[in-house]
């Protein structure tokens, strides 16, 4: 079953979170350790209006259990929805100027994260929860899905590919250079 996240899937949706965008979650919460991460996570997961509230994701439940999460927003509120953590990242690297990479373009509903429980690979599990986003933003009337992949994740470009993605370009976030991919819905 997939179905919209809740606050209390927070201990297995944040590591997956996490386990999805490594690097990127010590950028996004100014955190010095994993621990602090995956806090720092959590308490953006349960707090709606920015960008890893559990209001963007969508989990795979198992036997009860979340066995891998998507997260998505549509680029258009990007902006908005990283306020808070730009606001709290200036803050703690004491740095008004501070920005963030862009992710997403304006037009298109993306997909910022997808992972799966180590042990619950190999069953189908990212591909369901791709169509499930790309079925959410059908019915959110959105006309065109995105993602990034690292260049070198050949085994997930070829995913996406197989399901319809082709790369209109070339994205760097932190310091590292992507295939920005997309889908018409």
């Amino acid at each position: 079953m997939i179905r919209l996240a809740q606050p209390a899937d927070a201990p297995a949706a944040v590591k997956l979170i996490y386990q999805a965008i490594k690097d990127i979650g010590f950028q996004l919460t100014g955190a010095e350790t994993e621990q602090e991460v995956l806090e720092r996570l959590t308490r953006f997961f349960q707090t709606e209006g920015n960008r890893f509230s559990y209001t963007n994701l969508l989990v795979k439940v198992v036997d009860s259990e979340v066995a891998g999460m998507i997260l998505c927003y549509h680029g258009s509120q990007a902006e908005e929805i990283d306020s808070p953590i730009l606001e709290q990242l200036r803050l703690i690297k004491k740095d008004p100027g501070l920005t963030l990479d862009k992710e997403a373009d304006d037009d298109e509903y993306y997909i910022d994260a997808l992972a799966v429980f180590p042990e619950w690979g190999g069953r189908g599990f990212g591909t369901e929860l791709i169509h499930a986003a790309e079925e959410h933003g059908r019915q959110l009337g959105y006309d065109k899905i995105a993602l990034n992949v690292e260049q070198y994740n050949e085994k997930a470009c070829a995913l996406y590919k197989k399901l319809g993605y082709a790369a209109d370009k070339e994205t760097e976030i932190n310091k590292h250079t992507y295939f920005h991919m997309i889908k018409k819905l």
